[in-house]
C-alpha cells in the first residue's frame, strides 16, 4: 500500500520545527526524521497525517555528551551511533534494534515519540529514570520517562512538541537488555531488562507500556504478570519467555 497524501515541509531550527507543528495543527502534523516506524505505519495507512515536518536538517539535536552526572542523547542521534559509543547496555541493546540499515537511519528520539512497549529505548528510558526533554511553544520542559509513556503509540508529548533530548543518570549501572522475536529483526514477543544496582527489571510485551518492576526474582516476576491468551502466543508461553529473559538478562549484567 501507499500512504494517503500529505503536505512536506522542512524545519530548520527546533524552534521553525514548532512553529510549523502550531501553524499546522488543524491538519495533524508529525514529525519525521530517520521514518522507521512513521513511514511504515503510514504505507498500511494506520497513520494518515496532513503534513510532515522533517527535522532532519537541524544540526543541534544530535549527538551525545556526558555532563557531570548526566549523559545526554539528542534525539536525531541514531541507534548506531549509539551502538558504536561503548556506552555499556545502551550500546550492548542497540543489538536487538531492527536490522542495520534501520539502526543506521532510525533515531533515538524517534523510538520514543513512537512508543511501542517492546521498544529497546523506551524500556532503557524506563529502567534507568531518563528524562524526555521536549520543546514546545511554552518552551523546554523535562517528563521523567516514567510519566511520559501513557499506552501504546501515546505518550505525555502535545501535538506542538518535539523530543529534542533525552537525559539518562551517568555513569550507568550494570545492566542489561534480552528479548525473543521469532524471527532476528522482527518485534519482539517478550523483552527483559534489568538494573542490578537498583534490583528492578523492566518487561516489555507484557503490557500498554514497559512495566518496571522492583525486583530481579524470574520466578516472582513472572507469576505476578498479568497476561492473557492471544492468538498464536499463550499467556503461559509470556511468563515462560518472562521468566527465562529475565534470568538472562542477569546474567549478563552480572560482572
Amino acid at each position: 500500500m501507499k500512504p494517503a497524501s500529505f503536505e512536506f515541509h522542512r524545519a530548520r531550527s527546533r524552534a521553525g520545527a514548532v512553529e510549523l507543528l502550531t501553524e499546522l495543527a488543524d491538519g495533524d502534523p508529525k514529525i519525521i526524521a530517520g521514518g522507521q516506524s512513521l513511514v511504515a505505519m503510514m504505507n498500511f495507512r494506520l497513520a494518515r497525517p496532513g503534513h510532515l515536518v522533517d527535522i532532519t536538517g537541524i544540526d543541534d539535536m544530535t549527538g551525545i555528551e556526558v555532563d557531570g552526572d548526566r549523559l545526554r542523547i539528542g534525539a536525531l542521534t541514531t541507534h548506531r551511533t549509539v551502538e558504536k559509543a561503548g556506552l555499556g547496555v545502551l550500546s550492548a541493546a542497540m543489538r536487538w534494534v531492527g536490522h542495520l540499515p534501520i539502526r543506521t537511519r532510525g533515531t533515538v528520539g524517534g523510538s520514543i515519540a513512537h512508543a511501542d512497549a517492546t521498544a529497546e529505548w523506551c524500556m532503557l528510558a524506563v529502567l534507568l529514570d531518563a528524562r524526555i526533554r521536549v520543546l514546545g511553544p511554552a518552551g523546554s520542559r523535562e517528563i521523567a520517562a516514567g510519566e511520559f509513556f501513557h499506552g501504546p503509540f501515546w505518550t505525555a508529548l502535545e501535538p506542538d512538541e518535539l523530543i529534542v533530548e533525552i537525559v539518562f543518570p551517568w555513569p550507568l549501572p550494570p545492566a542489561a537488555l534480552t528479548e525473543y522475536a521469532d524471527r532476528k529483526g522482527d518485534f519482539a514477543l517478550v523483552a527483559a531488562a534489568v538494573d542490578l544496582d537498583r534490583e528492578r527489571t523492566v518487561l516489555g510485551g507484557v503490557g500498554p507500556v514497559p512495566l518496571l518492576v522492583d525486583s530481579l526474582d524470574a520466578e516472582e516476576i513472572a507469576a505476578g504478570l498479568d497476561v492473557r491468551d492471544e492468538p498464536g502466543v499463550s499467556a503461559h508461553y509470556r511468563r515462560g519467555l518472562a521468566r527465562t529473559l529475565v534470568r538472562r538478562a542477569v546474567a549478563e549484567a552480572s560482572p
